[in-house]
């Protein structure tokens, strides 16, 4: 997961919007966590649940990553309401699905399934994931991360 974090980073730009779904444990956060060390942002990505969102400066300056969890979060109007600057960000949301509507013209959206009854710790533990670009921005570029 880490690993297709790092892909997505070399593709992202400023007023990007990720969506990640996926049941708990299914490696979103860690999926984050490669998106942000491949854009050198400073301090540890962790789970936003507990603060909803949190923003990572990036080292070399450019757009913050912005980490939310839309888990408590019942639409995209209180999405909107945590004052996110979508334009000047790469925002990353987990738990988004039918959240982000109105909030963003394009997304690209990450579906994260883990086989039941695996071991969530284990490191090398197989997904299957889904991803999908939402709008013109995104209609090239899905293909190319999946290669």
């Amino acid at each position: 997961m880490e690993r297709l974090g790092a892909r997505l980073a070399g593709l992202l730009r400023a007023g990007d919007l990720v969506l990640l779904d996926g049941e708990l444990g299914a490696g979103k956060t860690t999926l984050t966590r490669g998106l942000g060390a491949a854009l050198g942002v400073r301090g540890a990505v962790t789970s936003p649940t507990f603060v909803l969102a949190r923003t990572h400066p990036r080292e070399s300056g450019g757009a913050p990553l912005v980490h939310i969890d839309a888990y408590r979060l019942a639409s995209a109007r209180e999405l909107d309401d945590l004052d996110i600057d979508w334009d000047g960000s790469i925002t990353v949301v987990e738990w988004g699905a039918g959240k982000v509507d109105g909030v963003a013209e394009a997304w690209i959206a990450v579906a994260i399934e883990r086989p039941t009854g695996g071991d969530p710790e284990a490191e090398d533990e197989p997904r299957r994931v889904v991803v999908e670009g939402h709008g013109a921005r995104w209609a090239g570029l899905v293909a190319a991360l999946t290669a």
